[in-house]
């Protein structure tokens, strides 16, 4: 298994992993394997067999606003919309 990041160097790092995003935010990793699947949280993977990697500051603000619109009561398919991901 790879060893992981310190968090001090993930709070600094341009790009994330999926777990490293779990860590950051709290948020459930079926969760965020969800939202990317769904096309609400963009990742950058140059090759088919490489890690996703997820902007940290864009990846965070996205989740804000996913969670915000959640609270307004917004669906999945209603936020996709919103975010101009359908």
């Amino acid at each position: 298994m790879a060893r992981q990041r310190k968090l001090e160097a993930i709070e600094q790092a341009e790009y994330v992993t999926i777990g490293e995003l779990v860590r950051l935010t709290g948020a459930r990793y079926s969760t965020l394997k969800y939202y990317t699947e769904c096309g609400l949280l963009p990742y950058e993977q140059q090759e088919e067999r490489l890690t996703r990697r997820y902007r940290r500051t864009l990846a965070i603000q996205r989740l804000e606003e996913i969670r915000q619109l959640k609270q307004a009561g917004y669906s999945v398919a209603e936020i996709q919309h919103r975010l101009g991901n359908e």
